[in-house]
């Protein structure tokens, strides 16, 4: 075992963090309270060719794997901008475009996708489905030599800043009466095509949209991989997903928890710092721990997905990890502000309800939980 980092990952750190450190915590508590996207900075992270860090060079990127992109997500938010938009178009999008794609589709997207200038976005949830996958309702019917689209998406990310989405949709049923899935990448302007903005509480830069599908019409070649092979093909994309989420939250813990420490030592009452309270000390020092506990168990689930090794234990137990993490040292770190913790000068709370929706997305804390009670103590299936 080797835990020093390498010099060309500190390298990469150092290098997203001068890039991502100007615009900061004041860049992007403004873009998310306005529902802005945080297009400046994507920009330059995709000029300076880190936001394509895991495309294939072939294709405009930097031939790196889920590590590198996992750096470039933790370090993005340890400097106070966290791109959730990497989660769904690089980790899941890309990775599939590049494993499944045809050569014509990883021609037509992963350039822009390497660059930064083009994004698609992933529609997979249904009001109806939840996280059972096999009763998603959105069918794909092949007529002739085109494929036509009926059904529903909801909380669907980024829609309105993407060019394309790639569709999970029924294209038939197994022996058993399963869906067989498929994937097919849709433009955001096909006709039929229906997007509703869904209004949430939660303060963001990226938009959450519902989608209706009324007989989209795409062509043969829309369909990613094989007909009816969508459910193997897309747990391609769902633990890299689960591993960039687990990086985002360390992120987010490091820059609350960094904010926090700042603040701890500058504010003094009663003639001293209020870091020097062991009531103030030892919640971020707690934090602190689970952060890196953390944070080694998104490196190793990384790692093992860069290997083509089993990662799906360690990638739920990551982003289970990291998701609570996160909550906690934004917590800790607006307990430590008192009253300011909540003042918009301060510009803590939108880190908290970002935290605390990736402790439910993409995969809540029970499912995960119930994951590991099933594969890795080999208890009885609970659902």
């Amino acid at each position: 075992m080797d835990f020093v980092e390498t010099d060309e990952h500190r390298d990469l750190r150092a290098a997203v963090a001068d890039i991502a450190a100007p615009f900061g915590g004041d860049y992007y508590v403004d873009h998310a309270r306005r529902g802005a996207e945080c297009t400046e900075l994507w920009h330059a992270l995709g000029d300076a060719g880190f936001v394509g860090v895991s495309v294939p060079e072939e294709h405009g990127g930097g031939g790196g794997g889920l590590v590198e992109l996992a750096l470039v997500c933790e370090e993005t938010a340890a400097q106070g901008a966290p791109m959730l938009l990497l989660l769904v178009t690089h980790a899941i999008s890309a990775a599939v475009i590049a494993e499944y794609g045809t050569g014509e589709q990883r021609k037509e997207w992963l350039p822009g996708l390497a660059s930064g200038r083009e994004k698609v976005v992933f529609a997979i949830t249904e009001p109806g489905a939840g996280s059972n996958t096999h009763q998603l309702a959105t069918t794909a019917r092949r007529e002739g030599d085109e494929w036509i689209v009926r059904g529903e998406k909801y909380y669907i990310s980024g829609v309105d800043d993407a060019e394309a989405l790639l569709l999970v949709a029924r294209t038939g049923k197994d022996e058993r009466g399963n869906a067989r899935l498929s994937l097919f990448l849709v433009p955001t302007d096909a006709p039929g095509l229906q997007k509703i903005p869904l209004p949430v509480d939660v303060m963001l830069p990226e938009k959450q949209f519902t989608l209706h599908f009324d007989d989209v019409r795409l062509p043969a070649t829309a369909l990613v991989g094989d007909e009816g092979q969508g459910f193997r093909q897309v747990f391609h994309g769902l633990n890299p997903e689960r591993i960039t989420g687990a990086a985002l939250c360390v992120g987010i813990a490091r820059y609350a928890l960094a904010r926090a420490a700042r603040y701890a030592n500058e504010r003094e009452v009663w003639g001293r710092p209020i870091g020097a309270h062991q009531g103030v000390a030892h919640p971020l020092a707690k934090a602190r721990v689970e952060t890196e506990l953390a944070a080694l168990m998104t490196r190793k689930a990384a790692w093992l997905h860069d290997q083509g090794l089993p990662a799906g234990e360690e990638s739920n137990m990551a982003k289970y990890a990291a998701a609570e993490a996160a909550l906690a040292a934004v917590d800790a770190a607006m307990q430590t502000h008192g009253g300011n913790g909540v003042a918009s000068e301060f510009g803590l709370l939108p880190y908290w309800g970002l935290a605390r929706l990736l402790r439910i997305a993409p995969v809540n804390r029970e499912m995960i939980l119930n994951f590991v009670a099933q594969h890795g103590l080999g208890l009885p299936r609970s659902y």
